[in-house]
C-alpha cells in the first residue's frame, strides 16, 4: 500500500493505492480536502486514512521549499517533517517533494494523449528535461538526466529577476518598480496575477482604453480570470494584449529555464493557466520568445516543448516516485 498527495494552500489531494509486484497500482481510495478547513496536517491524515493500514511508502507533493525533508507552507501555517511522519505512517520510505518537483516526475508518467506539443521543428533527443508551471505562483523544476533514469530537482527559479527584453517591457520593469522596490521577480507577471499587473501597466501606458467588463481588483469576482478570458477569445483590445505579453513573458522565462538546465531532452508546461490560454500558447508568440536567445537560438528551435492538460500531475509525480 502506497500514500501519494498533493499538498496545496487551497486544497488537499490524497490517495491510497495498491502496488502489485508488476508494478501496476490499483487505487483504493482518493479524496480532496480544503486546506484551509485544518489545523494541520495530521488532521487530514487521520480523516483519509482507513483503521489498520499498512503503508510501505509515502510521498508528498508541497507548495513550499523542502530543506531537509522539511517544509514550511508557503500559504498556509502548516508544516510538515518526513522524521516525524515516518513514525505516524509507521515505514522509513516517507519522501517531501517541493510541488514542481513532483510535477516533474508526474510528467515522466502521462500518457502522450495528455501532452501537446508546441514545437514543430521538435527532435527527439536525450538529455535535462525543464519543466514551468504558471499558477498561483510560477513553479520551476528540472529533471537531471543521469544517462539511465531522471532524477527530480527542485528549484525556487520563479522568484529570480525578471529581465525585459524590448522596449514595452523596459517601460513594464520600470512600472513593477512602483509596486515591487524591493525586487520584481518573473513570478509577479507569470501566474495568475500576473494579468492584473500587466493589464493595470496596458492602462498605464495608454494601450487602449479600460475594459468595462473588468472588475476592481478588490472585488469578489477572480478579475485575473476574466481578463485572461477575454484576451484568449478576442473581445477586447486592452485584455488581449495583456493575454499577448503574458505568453510572450512565458516563453521567453521557459527559454531561460531551458539554457540555465539545458534542457536538449525538452521541456514540460504544468500549472493550471497553459491549458486555460492555450489557443493563444499555441499562436506562435511563445515558442518565438522561447527561442529568442541570438547564438542559441539553433540550439532552442529542436527542442520539444509540451503542456500537460492533467491536472493531477503533481498527485501522479507522487505516485511514482519511489517507481522511478
Amino acid at each position: 500500500m502506497i500514500l501519494a498527495g498533493d499538498i496545496g494552500g487551497t486544497k488537499t489531494v490524497l490517495a491510497l493505492l495498491a502496488r502489485s509486484p508488476d508494478g501496476l497500482t490499483n487505487s483504493i481510495k482518493e479524496q480532496s480536502y480544503p486546506s484551509d478547513g485544518f489545523l494541520n496536517f495530521d488532521d487530514i491524515l487521520d480523516d483519509f486514512l482507513p483503521l489498520g493500514t499498512t503503508l510501505t511508502s509515502a510521498c508528498f507533493g508541497i507548495a513550499g521549499p523542502v530543506v531537509n525533508q522539511y517544509c514550511q507552507m508557503t500559504n498556509l501555517s502548516w508544516s510538515l517533517d518526513a522524521a516525524k511522519l515516518k513514525i505516524k505512517l509507521g515505514t522509513d520510505r516517507v519522501r517531501l517533494l517541493n510541488d514542481l518537483e513532483a510535477m516533474a516526475v508526474g510528467m515522466l508518467h502521462l500518457p502522450e494523449h495528455d501532452l501537446v506539443e508546441l514545437n514543430p521543428n521538435a527532435t527527439a533527443q536525450s538529455g535535462n528535461i525543464a519543466v514551468i508551471a504558471a499558477g498561483t505562483g510560477l513553479g520551476e523544476a528540472i529533471l537531471y538526466w543521469d544517462g539511465e533514469k531522471y532524477q527530480p530537482i527542485a528549484t525556487e527559479g520563479g522568484h529570480c529577476d525578471f529581465a525585459p527584453q524590448n522596449l514595452q517591457q523596459d517601460k513594464l520593469l520600470a512600472y513593477l518598480r512602483t509596486l515591487f522596490p524591493d525586487h520584481v521577480s518573473s513570478e509577479r507577471v507569470i501566474s495568475g496575477i500576473g494579468f492584473s499587473h500587466l493589464y493595470d501597466f496596458l492602462c498605464s501606458d495608454g494601450f487602449a482604453p479600460p475594459c468595462p467588463d473588468v472588475p476592481d481588483i478588490a472585488g469578489s469576482i477572480d478579475r485575473n480570470a476574466v481578463i485572461s478570458q477575454l484576451g484568449v477569445t478576442g473581445k477586447d483590445p486592452l485584455c488581449t494584449e495583456a493575454v499577448r505579453l503574458f505568453v510572450e513573458l512565458y516563453g521567453a522565462e521557459a527559454g531561460n529555464l531551458a539554457l540555465k538546465s539545458l534542457a536538449i531532452g525538452g521541456v514540460f508546461i504544468g500549472g493550471g493557466i497553459g491549458p486555460k490560454i492555450l489557443p493563444a500558447i499555441k499562436s506562435g508568440i511563445f515558442l518565438q520568445a522561447f527561442s529568442a536567445k541570438g547564438r542559441y537560438l539553433p540550439l532552442l528551435d529542436k527542442v520539444s516543448i509540451k503542456i500537460s492538460l492533467n491536472e493531477r500531475t503533481p498527485l501522479i509525480g507522487a505516485i511514482n516516485f519511489f517507481a522511478v
